[in-house]
């Protein structure tokens, strides 16, 4: 480029400027600068097919303080600028565009403006993508603008519409944009906004690709999707509801095939309270728990039994241990019996020849309140009635 120093009355602004046509600009945080050294930063001009005259494609507000300063002090010195070729009018665009957002973000309508005039001029979402420095579903994002009505985009514009608003805006027909201006133009009527604008246009129930346990390529149906955001939505609940249930009822089917002793499906919208469950392992008849909301997502619970379940688990387990643990008898139970009358015979039969031992022993069961042992009267003992 050439560099030349051009006086004030030989510079306009270009129509290519994103800037151009907007009210003056605010140069109070400048201007103390350029009052007292006046333009240091070259602007970015082109010739305008003029002799002797250029617009300005960057550096709108330097310029401005420029003519301030000059209306102050009654003449204005030539300023700095860095000297464009001519006919490159996408140049010039991203020329402008790069150097307010290193400065200042515009607003997002002004850069729909400037990529959408990009585009026409032949530059591609990658390309406006690599030049400034973002992504291309940034670029993407920004021209899904496009698909606003006019009214809707100025608005914007004015901040009279949030973000959120605009973003489910963007996947509206231009008949629902027209309705939903009608709307906003009757004061008698509600014109929904944010989270209730998007039930609004889904008819209720808003569902989320995100959520589908199937594969999107396998959905029939119309997505509509988000550029400005990053979610696409079923159109067609019905549809919706139809392949997620196919979806998990094969995942039903896909646990039970793994071993799993029981697939419990709640109802929509049923909640899986934890708090009343126990953490279950498969090998001890855990159980998988499915939990499906109304806007279709899908959780499955693994390995949990309800505190009731998990303690008959526990005691039948531990009865089963405790029987797997006991010697197996030698002898049958009524055999058990006899030897034990024998034994009994054969202890009385020596304790006759030790009565000294037996009187201990009646002794110890009588302080101890055995059960082996009772006191009855002798009936010759008796009072004889007379």
């Amino acid at each position: 480029m050439q560099l030349a120093h051009i006086p004030l009355d030989q510079l306009n602004i270009s129509a290519l400027n994103m800037r151009h046509g907007k009210r003056a600009p605010d140069i109070s945080d400048i201007l103390p600068s350029v009052r007292a050294r006046g333009v240091l930063v070259p602007l970015l001009v082109r010739p305008n097919g003029q002799p002797e005259t250029f617009e300005i494609v960057a550096g709108r507000r330097r310029y401005f303080a420029a003519k301030s300063l000059a209306d102050e002090r009654g003449e204005g010195d030539p300023l700095p600028c860095a000297i464009m070729e001519d006919g490159d009018d996408a140049d010039a665009l991203e020329a402008s565009l790069i150097e307010n957002l290193a400065r200042l973000d515009p607003d997002e309508v002004s850069q729909w403006e400037t990529f959408s005039r990009l585009v026409r001029q032949g530059r591609t979402v990658p390309d406006i993508a690599v030049t400034f420095g973002i992504t291309d579903l940034k670029v993407k994002r920004i021209l899904a603008l496009g698909d606003l009505l006019p009214k809707i985009r100025e608005a914007y514009r004015r901040e009279e519409i949030d973000t959120e608003t605009v973003r489910h805006l963007t996947m509206a027909s231009k008949a629902q944009q027209k309705d939903w201006l009608a709307l906003c133009a009757d004061s008698d009527q509600y014109a929904p906004r944010g989270y209730q604008l998007k039930q609004w246009l889904f008819g209720g129930q808003s569902i989320s690709t995100k959520v589908a346990l199937f594969a999107i390529e396998e959905y029939p149906g119309l997505i509509t999707s988000d550029l400005f955001g990053e979610d696409s939505y079923f159109a067609d609940a019905d549809l919706f509801w139809q392949k997620q249930n196919e979806a998990i009822a094969t995942k039903r089917d896909t646990y039970l095939n793994e071993g799993w002793s029981e697939v419990v499906l709640l109802e929509p919208g049923q909640y899986f309270h934890a708090w009343d469950h126990e953490k279950t392992p498969k090998k001890k008849g855990g159980k998988i728990v499915i939990t499906v909301s109304h806007r279709g997502e899908v959780e499955c619970h693994e390995g949990w039994l309800s505190r009731k379940e998990a303690r008959r688990a526990r005691e039948g387990g531990e009865q089963e241990e405790t029987a797997a643990k006991l010697p197996r008898p030698e002898v049958t139970g009524p055999m058990h019996n006899y030897i034990d009358l024998h034994r009994h015979a054969a202890v009385r039969a020596a304790m006759l020849d030790h009565p000294a031992v037996a009187l201990r022993l009646v002794v110890a069961h009588a302080i101890t309140g055995s059960g082996l042992w009772q006191v009855r009267p002798s009936r010759s003992a008796q009072p004889t009635r007379r």
